[in-house]
């Protein structure tokens, strides 16, 4: 009768891994990838928003904002976390 009890719960567990390596984990890793991305943020790099704002980064503060230059003169505060992807990264000082 054990052996039965496990065949029963078989399909679920497979399902269960199944789904963790197609989705859950996958999720993850992008995550990851993106919060690499949020804290390599530098001065000079040009970004895009999830709102779809283009523009270059004039300012890292610590509080999890950076300011964005979109246009000349025109600065905006946006929350780290909300860029989506970096156009160009600028070269480190040496």
């Amino acid at each position: 009768m054990e052996g039965g009890a496990f065949a029963q719960f078989l399909p679920l567990i497979l399902i269960f891994a199944i789904m963790y390596f197609l989705l859950i984990r996958p999720q993850q890793k992008k995550v990851k990838q993106h919060q690499a991305m949020v804290e390599a943020l530098r001065r000079g790099d040009q970004v895009i928003t999830q709102g779809g704002l283009i523009g270059k980064v004039t300012k890292v503060k610590e509080d999890g904002e950076i300011e964005v230059e979109i246009a000349e003169g025109v600065k905006v505060r946006v929350v780290k976390s909300t860029v989506a992807q970096v156009l160009n990264k600028t070269e480190p000082a040496k």
